[in-house]
């Protein structure tokens, strides 16, 4: 571990229970220690994290007994909100800590929008208020290519012709073309943004190391497609939303963004039914799973949709529209057919 991580670690141990009640919400205290699913926030009591100093170690080490992993709280900043490098993560950190940026960012130019508050939400509603709806623009093309052609009730989804991207130090912040997508609570406040960054021509997602990345609150919040009323379809990526509103274009769906997050989304107020749309990988198992034995316990219905190739976009591009539909047809309950499925003639016209 640098230097500088040591520190942040040592900072965030210092509030490890703070830490632990905003990255790990869904777990609870008990004694000295917070336990819950695992690093990524699932419902459990598997992992521990010690909150107060000790013989054992120090404040913020973690353990998950179910799986060996183990770690401190910089870890749980990185899987929690799905970064994958650690200036990410560190940002992530300096921004619970409300300390200063660390001097090789502050060196760096920085995206004005972006940064400018450090406040995520700020900077996120910030970002999303400065980009362009989708029609006529390069994620329509985008979108197209990966067969997606259903953009009805797309308001959350916005375009940006130049999204700073930030390499790694030391290289340059870039301008870049992206999609930014609005992650929103229940009262559609935006709470985040996620930010797809696109080849100049829309063909596929830029040729950069990490074309995805997300900011601000996302935890119980979502990318939202419709209004729920008492039925909604719930999944990861946005694609894989859109992919099955090719199919159930009148089912209000959320993309929560990644499987951690889609274990701890948010049930709008008298929900009765739950399509969840897993990925088909280990991660998509477990969020199922455990998204499952949370709707149960607030007495919601839950019925899993599976793809069957990797996820549903996946379907789309390799089967068509006509054989995920008719999958899709038969995983549903036979009364959401009328609601939420139209006839293939209506479909097209679409």
């Amino acid at each position: 571990m640098t230097d500088a991580a040591h520190d942040l670690a040592r900072r965030l141990g210092r509030q490890a229970e703070a830490v632990c009640r905003h990255y790990l919400s869904a777990g609870r205290r008990q004694g000295h220690y917070w336990q819950v699913g695992d690093v990524r926030n699932s419902p459990g009591r598997s992992m521990f994290v010690r909150l107060t100093d000790s013989v054992k170690g120090p404040a913020g080490k973690w353990t998950d007994a179910a799986t060996g992993e183990h770690g401190d709280l910089l870890d749980v900043i990185r899987e929690s909100r799905g970064l994958s490098h650690f200036t990410d993560v560190a940002a992530e950190a300096e921004m619970f800590l409300r300390i200063p940026r660390s001097v090789h960012e502050a060196q760096a130019p920085l995206c004005k929008t972006e940064n400018s508050s450090r406040d995520p939400v700020i900077s996120a509603r910030r970002l999303f208020a400065a980009a362009q709806s989708i029609p006529g623009t390069i994620v329509e093309t985008y979108l197209g290519n990966r067969g997606i052609t259903a953009l009805h009730e797309t308001g959350s989804l916005r375009f940006h012709p130049r999204c700073y991207y930030r390499p790694d130090p030391p290289e340059p912040i870039q301008p870049r073309p992206a999609m930014i997508a609005a992650v929103t609570d229940l009262r559609q406040r935006v709470m985040g943004i996620h930010r797809t960054w696109l080849a100049p021509d829309g063909s596929d997602k830029a040729s950069i190391a990490t074309p995805r990345r997300a900011m601000g609150h996302l935890l119980g919040h979502a990318v939202r497609f419709g209004s729920t009323d008492d039925v909604m379809a719930a999944g990861e990526g946005i694609e894989t939303i859109l992919s099955l509103r090719c199919v159930l274009p009148n089912l209000p769906m959320a993309a929560a963004l990644s499987a951690a997050h889609l274990v701890a989304i948010a049930f709008p107020p008298g929900l009765r039914r739950l399509y969840i749309a897993r990925d088909n990988d280990t991660a998509g198992d477990r969020a199922r799973d455990s998204l499952i034995a949370r709707a149960a316990f607030a007495g919601i219905e839950a019925i899993v949709l599976s793809p069957a190739l990797g996820d549903f976009n996946e379907d789309l591009r390799v089967f068509g529209v006509d054989t995920v539909r008719a999958s899709i047809r038969g995983q549903i309950a036979p009364e959401d057919v009328t609601c939420f499925m139209m006839l293939r003639r209506e479909s097209r016209a679409r």
